[in-house]
This record gives structure tokens, C-alpha cells and sequence, in this order.
């Protein structure tokens, strides 16, 4: 079976999608809660997690299964990185510390299949869902519904950012605030001007291209500000903050 990449296709419409991080919980069961809660995508996190790609592949399925979008953070630049996320479920990528166009044309071009790229064929049975689907069929498929985010986290790319956005393939220019920030010299302040000013010209960037602009940060009130200037991927926290938001709640209410 090929199923329909429901946040691809809601971006390419304009629409606004949202989900959260997974650095921790191990169990396919986090991607039943995160679809239970109505999340539009949930996104395993390769670069700072904990997870080997067989978790990967286990969550991936189940996501699948439950009707929400599996993405993953990749670990670095390099082609496995990208490319086996995919052939074990995983139906698009985000690349972290993209700094150049020329960068971005390489690494878009390992996530997609000749002739818009040079990912090598993999007909897996996790990708299919174990359904027999001919080749060119599944080539097709594949290029049409793969997500490939340009996670925006360094000077340089907010320097280059017109020629990142105007890449084919781009789908998403997701800012990374606390490594950004790092790089522009004010650590962890999102509300300094300077990274206000970054922020505004991806935004600005990415609209010009067709291309949505996304942030992933802990604070709703950024995260829904700015939504309002434009941002249509937006991703909250990840999924041990969720659980000890609610808890934390709990316990106050409980305890008075």
C-alpha cells in the first residue's frame, strides 16, 4: 500500500501542519499517543537521539498504521544517513546545519529517485507496507510524496538563504533557534532583534520560493506568533516535554 504523505500535500495547498519531536520514548506506542492527540506528524530525532534505525523502522510502521506522519531528523550530511531513514518508513528528512545551495542541491538529490535525483531503488516491504508495487509505480510515488526539510541553523545559510530556498525539492526551511542563535552570537535569546531580523528572512525567503517556512521550539506563544507572520510547520517541544507539561499540570491541580 501507498499512502498519501497527508503533510506534503497539506503544504503544497497552504495549509498549516503540526506535530512534536521523539528523543526519547523507544516504543512504537509514542506515535499511537501522538496520533491519538491529533499531531499531523511526529519527527525522530537521529541527530541528538537515542535510536537505532531498527526503532526507526518499528515506529515508523506504527505511525504509518495510526495515521500520522513519520518523519526523522537525519545524523549528518552523508547518503546512508538520508536514504535508510527512508527505506525503512520514514516518509520524508530533515537535514540539520545546511549552509550552502550547493550543499542543499546535493543532499536534495539523495532523497528522490532519477531522473529529480539519485537516491539508490529500494523497493522495501516497510515502504510498501508489504504490497508488491512495480517499480516505476513506486519511483513515482516516492518523488511525489517525500518530505525534505532544510533545517536553517547557521549564519551562513540565513546569508545564503535565497538560493537554499530556490532548490528543487526544498519543502520545508525549518529554524533551529538555539543553534542559530549560538551562531549569531546571542545564545538562546529568540526575541533579540538580530534573530528576529534572521527569522523574518526566512520567512520572507521561503514564501517567495513557495517553499514553507517552520520552527521548532518549546514555547507555544513563539511557536503561534509566528504562525501569524506566516510559518506553516510548526513543531512543539518534543514528546518527554509533552508528558511532563501535563504532569507538571496535574500535579498543581492536584496538590493545590
Amino acid at each position: 500500500m501507498l499512502r498519501e504523505n497527508r503533510v506534503r500535500r497539506a503544504l503544497q495547498k497552504g495549509e498549516t501542519v503540526f506535530g512534536t519531536m521523539v528523543q526519547e520514548m523507544r516504543t512504537p506506542s509514542v506515535a499511537q499517543a501522538l496520533a491519538a492527540a491529533g499531531l499531523d506528524f511526529l519527527m525522530i530525532d537521529l541527530e541528538h537521539g537515542a535510536f537505532d534505525l531498527e526503532t526507526v523502522a518499528d515506529i515508523c510502521q506504527v505511525a504509518r498504521l495510526a495515521g500520522i506522519v513519520p518523519l526523522v531528523r537525519a545524523s549528518d550530511h552523508g547518503y546512508p544517513w538520508l536514504a535508510r531513514p527512508l527505506d525503512v518508513g520514514a516518509m520524508g528528512v530533515m537535514v540539520p546545519r545546511v549552509e550552502s545551495r550547493a550543499q542543499v542541491e546535493e543532499l536534495a538529490q539523495m532523497v528522490r529517485y532519477p531522473p529529480a535525483g539519485r537516491r539508490g531503488c529500494a523497493v522495501t516491504l516497510r515502504q510498501t507496507e508489504f504490497s508488491r508495487v512495480p517499480v516505476q509505480e513506486w519511483i513515482a510515488w516516492a518523488n511525489a510524496e517525500t518530505l525534505f526539510i532544510a533545517q536553517i541553523e547557521e549564519r551562513s545559510a540565513i546569508e545564503e538563504i535565497e538560493g537554499i530556498v530556490s532548490v528543487p525539492g526544498v519543502d520545508v526551511a525549518l529554524i533551529g533557534p538555539n543553534d542559530l542563535s549560538i551562531s549569531l552570537g546571542v545564545p538562546g535569546q529568540v526575541d533579540h532583534p538580530i534573530m528576529q531580523e534572521a527569522m523574518t528572512r526566512v520567512v520572507e525567503a521561503a514564501a517567495r520560493h513557495g517553499v514553507a517556512s517552520g520552527l521548532h521550539i518549546a514555547d507555544l506563544s513563539t511557536l503561534r506568533a509566528w504562525q501569524g507572520r506566516g510559518m506553516r510547520f510548526l513543531m512543539y517541544s518534543n514528546e518527554v516535554g509533552l508528558m511532563r507539561q501535563a504532569a507538571e499540570q496535574a500535579a498543581r491541580t492536584v496538590r493545590g
